[in-house]
């Protein structure tokens, strides 16, 4: 069985930046050990805006620009892009909170062989969620887990009540 590993959003912006978080940075460590020793392979999920940013259906809801594409905020965290060096894995930008992309390429990747997957990162209540969610309509067979311990929510109630849902949909929490 071939395992992936997603790693959604560990952009600066939200973890101590325009959007960030102390609990973001608390799962920084974690995130980087779960990189570095994952046998399998791993996708990386970008969350990408442009300068139009606040024009969007997003912007005008969520009115602080964040990860627009080159500028620092877009950019891994340092400690997280540390654990990915010398590692291959497969850059997903997206430009909304799941990537409709990702199941695709996943889907490409296990060649038809049985697969599951598990996703870390941010924001477990936004796109966490999101992917983690297209991943199992898309694959409701397959197992797909979420690390709690190396996610972090808008808050820690938003963060529960993520992980609450996951876990309603067949999602495996560890």
């Amino acid at each position: 069985m071939k395992r992936f590993l997603v790693v959604v959003d560990m952009q600066k912006d939200f973890v101590d930046g325009a959007l960030g978080t102390a609990e973001a940075v608390a799962i920084v460590p974690a995130v980087a050990e779960k990189i570095k020793n994952f046998d399998g392979e791993i996708f990386v999920t970008f969350d990408t805006h442009y300068e139009n940013y606040p024009e969007t259906a997003e912007g005008k809801k969520l009115p602080v620009p964040h990860c627009i594409k080159g500028t620092d905020g877009w950019q891994l965290d340092k400690t997280v892009a540390a654990a990915l060096e010398g590692r291959k894995y497969t850059a997903v930008e997206k430009p909304t909170f799941g990537s409709v992309e990702l199941p695709r390429l996943i889907e490409k990747a296990a060649g038809g062989v049985d697969f599951a997957v598990e996703l870390i990162g941010l924001c477990t209540d936004i796109c966490v969620v999101s992917n983690t969610l297209l991943l199992k309509a898309n694959f409701p067979e397959a197992p797909i887990a979420v690390d709690a311990a190396c996610c972090a929510g808008v808050t820690v109630q938003a963060h529960e009540a993520a992980i609450a849902t996951m876990r309603s949909c067949q999602i495996d929490v560890i």
